[in-house]
Parts: structure tokens; sequence; C-alpha cells
């Protein structure tokens, strides 16, 4: 006779029985699955099915996902640990490429434009002077040609002082003008020097000088800013995008992907909320530069505006021979006045010979440049304005990261929030969204992070951001900046960008052939210690075993 007690023995058994008894598949039936559906999944990842069981297998060496009947061994579940990290840092480089080709390609065009400006103006100078001003010009040409490679230079970052370097220009062309202007003296280096002295109280050029300056800072210290601000954002999404990925990202990573797969569940989708926090949490760090990537593109689109401008690059550029033209003859129309302050100032140098002044070569001179000046393209327009495009559309670029990539991974449809992956098994995801940003992680239930301990590089990355804002701040304010001599840094091996390929498209995509480096698990004492859980299976084998007994006797 069964006795009170006994009978609530055994109720009680049968309800640890039943709550620790596994979970299987999709279906949930207690019987051993096979694991051919995963051995093809396994096999199309390239790796070899003799990994695989035959059948599922207890759960209790597996570290990353729930334990309980698997077809993943501790092998399986190591290589698709892998893998997972592998296929997002693929996602996160190939976004990052898309975007690093399309700043490279607009600073290629840009700069391959303006040079030409430079050149086409520094020619259009060479055939006008040439035919106008005669052996003036041609016995002087070096004056000319050394401020075009100056101006080059400068706009290619090198540490030249603008200012210095035009102020230069006029002294020397003052040398040279006032020596052939009056070549019926002796003039000697002494003499020359006296002269460009005085050129400040005499001003010989008008006020051309001035308006050049300040029309030639103005647009070459914008150029050079713009140029340099695209490098640095190419620069900056390079080196982020690279960044692998930790092992705490890569637990989660594999869990939200893969495990799935190890339950017998692979038709389990993650669910948004859960997909997001783990691309949050990994992706922490990089979510970082969005504060400073944003004022670098707020700062580069007014820079773009300035380039803008109906009188902008195009025509200060193309119009510097007639400029120069222009005070050529403002000093020659009043060379006689000139030579009088000179000679009080500086001393009458004895006569030697004749002038070789040509009046008539110098009144058709200013004409015939300003007839050749060639009008402005407006390309300069339709580069900016492209520009402004990719950075007003990627300004959110370092938080959208985790929605890109949760984007087509995710369960979606009617009644999907009740059945997708939440780390466990199919049911809804009850944690709260979390923040972007390191520190809004610091109760991120999926991934475990040191808030203490940014990444180093990518803090390195948000200075330059910071830097290059500083900078291109100062040059909308008209500051000359300094910078770095970058003339190859868009063209060598750390812009990741090939000619044929590099383009305005804000959206090219090359594939990607850098190998993820392997980070191996930690040690044993280092892993998560499983939870009493997963004995539980044990314990129900004991109690049925128990309860047989007691129903025989």
């Amino acid at each position: 006779m069964w006795s009170a007690g006994m009978d609530s023995f055994i109720i009680a058994a049968l309800a640890v029985c039943s709550l620790t008894a596994p979970a299987y598949g999709d279906k949930g039936t207690s019987k051993a699955r096979s694991c051919s559906d995963i051995k093809v999944f396994y096999k199309g990842k390239g790796f070899l099915v003799e990994d695989v069981p035959q059948f599922e297998i207890s759960g209790e060496h597996l570290r990353i996902c729930p334990q309980g009947y698997t077809c993943c061994t501790s092998n399986v579940e190591d290589k698709l640990a892998l893998q997972s990290r592998t296929e997002v840092e693929n996602v996160i480089k190939d976004a990052g490429r898309s975007l690093q080709i399309s700043l490279t390609g607009q600073y290629r065009i840009f700069d391959g434009h303006f040079l030409d400006l430079l050149n086409r103006s520094e020619l259009n100078l060479q055939e006008t002077f040439t035919s106008t001003w005669g052996s003036l010009y041609i016995k002087n040409s070096d004056v000319f040609s050394e401020l075009y490679t100056e101006l080059k230079k400068y706009y290619r970052g090198a540490n030249i002082n603008l200012e210095e370097t035009l102020n230069e220009f006029w002294t020397r062309l003052l040398e040279k003008l006032f020596f052939q202007a009056n070549g019926q003296y002796v003039i000697g280096e002494d003499y020359l020097e006296c002269v460009s002295k005085q050129i400040d109280t005499l001003r010989p050029f008008g006020d051309t000088p001035r308006q050049m300056k300040m029309k030639v800072t103005r647009t070459l210290v914008a150029a050079r800013s713009f140029v340099q601000g695209l490098v640095t954002a190419g620069e900056a999404v390079r080196r982020v995008s690279q960044v692998p990925m930790s092992q705490e990202c890569m637990r989660a990573i594999m869990k939200m992907t893969y495990c799935p797969h190890c339950r017998g569940m692979p038709s389990a989708r993650p669910c948004l909320n859960y997909c997001t926090n783990v691309m949050k949490g990994c992706l922490a760090n990089q979510a970082d530069l969005d504060t400073e990537w944003r004022h670098l593109a707020d700062t580069m689109i007014q820079v773009a505006d300035r380039l803008d401008d109906p009188a902008g690059v195009e025509s200060v550029i193309l119009s510097l021979p007639s400029y120069i033209s222009e005070a050529m003859n403002t000093m020659m129309e009043n060379i006689a006045s000139i030579n009088s302050k000179l000679f009080q100032t500086c001393g009458k140098p004895k006569e030697a010979g004749t002038s070789s002044t040509d009046d008539e070569i110098m009144k058709r001179g200013k004409a015939t440049v300003e007839d050749r000046l060639e009008a402005s393209s407006n390309k300069i327009q339709t580069l900016v304005s492209d520009v402004r495009i990719i950075l007003g559309d990627n300004r959110p670029y370092w938080t959208s990261l985790p929605n890109l990539i949760c984007s087509d991974r995710v369960a979606t449809g009617l009644g999907s929030e009740d059945k997708c992956w939440n780390g466990n098994n199919r049911a809804r995801y009850l944690p709260e969204l979390m923040n972007d940003g390191l520190a809004s992680q610091i109760n991120n239930p999926e991934v475990e992070i040191d808030i203490t301990k940014p990444d180093m590089t990518i803090r390195q990355q948000i200075m330059q951001l910071k830097i290059m804002t500083h900078r291109l701040k100062n040059a909308l304010n008209g500051q000359d900046v300094e910078f770095q001599d970058t003339s190859d840094d868009a063209s060598g091996s750390g812009s990741g960008c090939a000619d044929e390929t590099c383009s305005r498209g804000p959206r090219l995509v090359l594939p990607i052939t850098d190998r993820p480096v392997a980070i191996p698990y930690p040690a044993e004492n280092e892993r998560v210690k499983a939870s009493a859980m997963q004995n539980l299976p044990s314990i129900s084998i004991y109690l049925l075993t128990l309860l047989i007994l007691l129903l025989r006797r």
C-alpha cells in the first residue's frame, strides 16, 4: 500500500523531471535528433563534416551556447564562434571600405582639378606674358614659375607661410621690373635691396597685391583644409574599421548567430533588440566617434559652402595672370614717379646705357591677358556638392553600424517578437535597449565590457578628428593653418583605394581580403563557469531510476 508520503515523493520527482528535461529543436521532441541539417550547414561554411556528430549529444561541454542536447561539439562551437566574428568584422570593413573609397575618390577628383587649375593658370601666364611682355617676362620667368611652385607646395600641405610667399613674389617682381625699366643705369644688388625696402611706402603695384593676397589666401586656405579634411576622415574610417572584435564580443555574436543551429533551431533569427544590444556592446568604442565625426562633417560642409562661392576657386586661380599683369602695368605706367621717389631715398644710380622700356608692349599686355582668360567650368561646384551629400548621408555613420549589421539578420514579420531567438530560446526579448557609446554599456546584458578601458586606436582617431575640425574652423575664419605634407597619403598603401576604383559614388564596395586575427579562447580558469542548471539532466536520470525502483516494490 502506498503511503501519502510516497505519493508526494513520486509527484515531486515527476515534477523535477519535467522541469529538467531538455528541450529539442523547433518541435521540442524528446527523441535524439539527427544532425544531418547542421552537417550540411557546417560544410557550407567550409568546415569538415566529421566534426559534427551523427545525432544530438548532451551539451555540458558548451561554453557559449545554452547547454542542452546539441549537434555542436566543442570544436564545432569554437569554429563557429570564430566564423561569426569574421562575418561581422567583414560587414564592418565592407561598410568602412565603401565610405573610405567615396572620401578618397572625392579627394582625388578635387585634388586633380585644383592642381589642373593651377597648371592652366600658369600655362596661360606663360603664353600670354611671352607674347605681351616679351623679353621683360622671358628674362624673369623664374619669378613667376617659382610663385606657382610655392602655391602648389602650400596647397599640398607644406609648412609655408602663404603671406610671406606672396610678399616675396611682389618684392622680387619690383626689383626685376625696376632693373628692366632702368637699363640706362648701373644698378647693383645693394641698390636693389634699398628699392625692395621701399615697397610698402611706394606701393608701386597699386592695390592689386592686397586684393590678390586676400583672395588667394582665402581660396588656398579653404582648398587645402578641405582636402586635408577628406584625407583625415578617410583615414579615420580605415583605421577604425580594422579594429578587431573583442573576445567577449565574439562570444556574444556566436550566441546570437549560430547557437540556434547548435540548439536545433536553424530557422530562428535574433530578436531585433537582442541583436541591437549585442552590436551596441561590440561597437561601443566606435560609437564614441559620433560627436567628433559629426562636428567634422558639419565643418567640412561649411568649408564646401565657402568653396562654392560664385567668385570662388576657379575664378581666383585662373585670374592670377590678370592680377599680375594689371600690377605690372600699374608700375610701368607710373615708373617716372616711382624712379623719382627711389632716387631721392636710395640715391640716383650712375648712368650706363639706354632704357629698354617698350610702352606699346605695356599697353597691350593687360588687354590680351584678360581676353585669354578662360571661363570657369564650375566643376568645383559639382565636386563640393557631391562631398556635401556624402558627408550629410554619413553623419550618423558610427551609431548606425548596429542597425546596418542587424538589418538583414533579425526576425521579421507578424508575431516575430514572440518567436525570435533571444539568446536562450524562441521567445520575446525582455531587456531594455541600450544607448550608444562605451559609458552606456555598463549594464549591457549581452556583452561584458570594461568601460574604464577604451580602445586606444579609436581614441587616437577621435583626437585626430577634433584637431582637424579645429583647423577647418580656423580656415573658415581666414586663418592660415599648418599641415603636414600629405601629397602621398591618399595615393599610398594606406588609402585602400586603387585608381580605377575611386569615384564619386558614395556606395562603392570592394571585396574584403583582410583576414581577421584569430583570438583564442581564454584559459579554463577564465571561462564562465557553468550554472547549476547544467547538471540538471543528469539529476533527472537519477530521479527516474529511483522512481522506477520504488514502483517495482
